[in-house]
This record gives structure tokens, sequence and C-alpha cells, in this order.
């Protein structure tokens, strides 16, 4: 794995040896994918304004994240039915988390299931993420299973009603593969994806058993049944986010769903400092995910605010190539990176990073 120096290299290496389905699920965005372009562009456009002779001192990643302590703010989003990418699945991805001292999200969708992720990392700082299915009844015995398994936190998933239009899953005709199921569920809820119509198998279990009527009460619900603090991933808007708060959360993931949902929306860099100024008198962690791929990426987003900054698609890429291995050295690739550019751009800890050490680069075209 040492050979992969970026993780734009372990993309590119992850996407030559994967089936045609999983890979075009696992890349695609929205229609026309512009939202997906932008969020990486979006940091390309930010400008590091480094400082210098600051007089370094050792270089110090660690922070803590809703009272747990990281290694470095980097975690791994919630991405769903990871055994397509390798059959350890999201085992190896919570164990890489584990072992590299970061969070992992498992996705309600997953291939493996909350009670055997806690077997396999039971020291990892462990998330889930949550759908709301129709039946409240599925979704409470979801949120009080990942309780009893010690994970530590509820990232309610706001922004899908629906899945958006996702063109390579319809063309594909999406189903999870016959050998597979969501670990998570029982009966048809654990293998309904494996029925497809004239489009995404994945779509229409998503539009049959999702409840696309919800309202923020349904935080004060999740609330009512468990101790957890509940994040809300999928905020666009700094109205939205103090919403969230408001309604009991205790963190804010700016988020477009890895830019799968509604094309044409802001990328996430672009949406997180109007989030931020929002929520800034109020006790709330924000946090970022969405076109995330090098150490540079991350350092402009807790320049802009961001408490942490959470990868999906990255951490897929080095599942693929390697198991438990190719996450690590995914993580690896993001710490090597992130410790230079901090020691760069003359700043030895997260507390020495100001507002003013990046700036958009109109500011430089005027001159």
């Amino acid at each position: 794995m040492e050979k992969y120096l970026s993780v734009i290299e372990l993309e590119e290496a992850a996407t030559s040896i994967l089936p045609k389905t999983a890979r075009d699920y696992y890349r695609s965005g929205a229609t026309d994918e512009h939202t997906l372009k932008e969020n990486k562009r979006a940091f390309q456009r930010l400008r590091i304004r480094p400082k210098c002779l600051v007089g370094l001192t050792d270089c110090n990643l660690r922070t803590t994240i809703l009272g747990d302590e990281v290694s470095m703010p980097v975690g791994i989003s919630p991405t769903a039915m990871q055994k397509m990418a390798h059959p350890d699945g999201e085992i190896a991805n919570a164990k890489a988390a584990e072992k590299e001292g970061v969070i992992f999200t498992l996705s309600t969708i997953a291939t493996s299931s909350i009670e055997e992720v806690a077997k396999a990392a039971p020291q990892a700082v462990k998330w889930f993420q949550l759908y709301i299915y129709k039946d409240r009844e599925v979704t409470k015995n979801l949120v009080l299973r990942a309780e009893r398994a010690g994970f530590k936190a509820i990232a309610l998933t706001v922004d899908t009603p629906f899945f958006g239009l996702r063109r390579a899953d319809v063309r594909n005709k999406f189903t999870l593969p016959q050998h597979l199921r969501l670990a998570n569920f029982e009966g048809h809820l654990a293998t309904k994806i494996h029925s497809s119509g004239d489009g995404s198998g994945l779509s229409t279990y998503v539009n049959n058993l999702f409840d696309k009527t919800l309202t923020w009460d349904e935080i004060k619900w999740l609330k009512s049944i468990t101790k957890l603090p509940i994040v809300a991933k999928g905020i666009l808007r700094g109205d939205e986010a103090v919403k969230a708060v408001e309604a009991g959360c205790a963190g804010i993931l700016v988020s477009n769903h890895g830019a799968r949902q509604l094309d044409g929306v802001p990328a996430t860099i672009e949406a997180l400092p109007e989030i931020v100024e929002a929520v800034k008198n109020y006790n709330v962690e924000v946090y970022l995910d969405g076109g995330v791929t090098t150490g540079t990426d991350v350092y402009k987003a807790l320049t802009l605010g961001a408490k942490a900054v959470f990868v999906g698609r990255p951490a897929l890429w080095g599942l693929a190539l390697g198991g438990q291995a190719g996450v690590q050295r995914m993580l690896n690739i993001f710490r090597t990176e992130l410790e230079s550019t901090f020691q760069l751009a003359g700043t030895s800890s997260i507390a020495d990073i100001t507002r003013d050490m990046v700036v958009h680069e109109s500011v430089y075209s005027k001159l």
C-alpha cells in the first residue's frame, strides 16, 4: 500500500478494479454532476496564506469531537454497502479507524451489522448514521441497538426524503449483489434491494421505506428515545442549522450527500462559512464532508470554522485496494499531508489556526 502517495492515486487504482455497478454507485453524483465536480473545485479556489518564522513546535493534530479525543480532525463518513468494495466491508473500515484513532460512522444500509462492527472495533469512536423509516419501531430499534453497542452519536441524515436522480444507477439497474444483505435488518428489509424494476433497485427501496414527511419534530422524538448526541447531516443553510440546533442537535455536518441528492447546490466548503456564522452563539460543533481529497482541503475547512472533516469515498478506495490496510493507508496520507500543511502554514496546532489563514482566489485576481 505504500506505493500510493495520494488519495487521487488510491481512487484511480480502486476504480480500475471495482466491478462496474459498484464503481458507478460509489463515485457517481446526481443528474449532470455539476456539484460533484464543484465539491472539489471549490477547495481549489481557496488560497492558504502561510505565516513565516513563527517558532514552530511539534505538530499536534489531536482534538476532541463531542467530548471524545481523536488523533486528528479527520473522520470516516457513512457509506452504504461496503462489502461491494471488499469482503470485510464495514468491519475493515471500523478497525482501520480504531487503529488510527479517528471516528468511524456506520451507515443504516450497511452490509455489516451494528453488533458486528462493535465487536470488531470495540475501542473505536463509532457513530451511527440514521435514516428514519416510515415504521418508527424499525427506526427506534436501530437507535437503541446502536446505543447498547457503544456508539457515541447518531448522525441523522436530513437531506434525503428520497434518493436523488443518479443516472449511473438507473442505467445499471443497480441492485445489491445476491450474496450480500443489509445486515442491520431481517427479512424483506434486508434483501429488498435485490428487486429492481426499470431503474435503480436502491431508489425503489428508499422510496418505499423511508419517511419523506419528516419535520424538525423528529429531532425531539429521537431525543426522547436516546441519550446519544444527535448530529444533523446534510445542512447547507445557516437558518436550517439554527433550526437543527434549536431542535436539540449537538452537531451540524455540512454535507450535500457527496453531491448525490440535488445537483446545483453549493459545494460544502462554500456553504460552511454561512453555517458557522449562523450558529456561532450556540453550543454546537460544525463538521464538513464532500470533495475532501487532500490535507490542504482539511486545513481550509478547519480555517473556515469546521471542527472536523469527514471523508467517505476515500475510505472506499482504500478499502477496495487493501481492506483495513488500505483504509489505514488513506488515513495516513491525510495525516502526513495535514501535518505538512500545518507546519508550512505556520500553525503547530488547531488552536493556532485563524480565519485569516485562507482567502478566496478572487482577492488576488483584483490585484
